[in-house]
This record gives C-alpha cells, structure tokens and sequence, in this order.
C-alpha cells in the first residue's frame, strides 16, 4: 500500500473516531442526563444487537479504559487527522506512536474479555455465543489493527521516521570533532 492510502486510512479513522467517543463510548462514564434519548437509544439498540457484553454492563476496568479514551485520545483525533490529511507531517510521528502503543496495548484484554471470558459464571443473564463472540472480535478488531498498521508506518516509513537522517547526521557531527 502507498504511503498516502495509509495517510488516508489514518484521516478516516481519526474523525470517525470523533463522533464515536463522544456520543457512544462516553455514555458509560458521563452523566445519562447529557445525552439525548436517541443516542441512549443508539447504544442500547447496538449493545442489545451484537450483545456487547463490555457495554451491556461495562466493567470498572472497561470504564477505565473509556476515561483514558476521553482525556488522552480524544484531544488527539482531530490533531492526528489532520496531520493525516495533510499528509507527510512529521511533527506527528511520536504523538502517533504513544497513540497506537496505547491504543494497541488496550485492545488486548478488550478482545480476551470478549472472547474468552464466559460472562455465564457471574451471570445468568447474559451469554454470548461463539458467533456473537466472532462478531464483536471484527467489530473491535479495526481499533487494533489500524493502531498496529499506523505504528509500522511510524517505524519504517521513510517520510515519517527520520532516523537514517538522525544517524548520518550524528555520525557526521562526531566525525568532524574526531
């Protein structure tokens, strides 16, 4: 893939990510008294469809994760697309590896919990089949891979890892002073 399909990708998935947060992944920590009746609706429509266990009846750490989502990545998405749209800014290479070693890093006991986690021994209202278990892993899955595909491009694009540059430049600097 070219580096501007990636760059595209990336804009994509940050201004998606906009409206997301904001009206479905804070429901779960904010007051329900800021949202309107649709977006209450929204949620419980998706999280009844796909039975979503983590936004059925989120756990603390879940809930946790979500307030990380709010102050640290939300102020992030529209800086990061439009670093994206822009293309080739390298300004946004090491606020992008934070992002996606964070983000990457939370998506793991996100997807373990969904798929491994038998919500039957704790409840009995709720239990999620093999498919809707394969389900929400496609669901949640683009928040990992697309995390994991930005830090590669991060680390091994030559228009965003200036390290090569780095290296000639300080060998240059010690070789002059040798």
């Amino acid at each position: 893939m070219g580096l501007r399909f990636l760059e595209i990708i990336f804009f994509f998935y940050f201004i998606s990510h906009i409206p997301i947060t904001l009206f479905i992944d804070l429901q779960l920590v904010l007051p329900a008294c800021l949202y309107p009746q649709t977006l209450k609706n929204l949620l419980k429509w998706y999280s009844n469809e796909f039975n979503d266990p983590l936004l059925l009846h989120p756990p603390e750490w879940f809930k946790s994760l979500i307030v990380c989502e709010a102050l640290l990545q939300l102020p992030f998405f529209p800086i990061a697309a439009y670093a994206f749209l822009k293309g080739s800014c390298r300004w946004i290479r090491t606020p992008a590896i934070i992002y996606s070693t964070h983000v990457a890093t939370t998506l793991v006991p996100i997807l373990s919990h969904i798929f491994l986690y038998d919500q039957t021994t704790e409840s009995s209202w709720l239990s999620v089949t093999r498919q809707e278990r394969w389900t929400l892993v496609f669901i949640y899955a683009p928040y990992l891979l697309v995390p994991v595909m930005l830090l590669l491009t991060m680390m091994l694009s030559t228009t965003y890892n200036s390290s090569t540059n780095f290296e000639s430049t300080f060998s240059n600097k010690v070789k002059k002073k040798i």
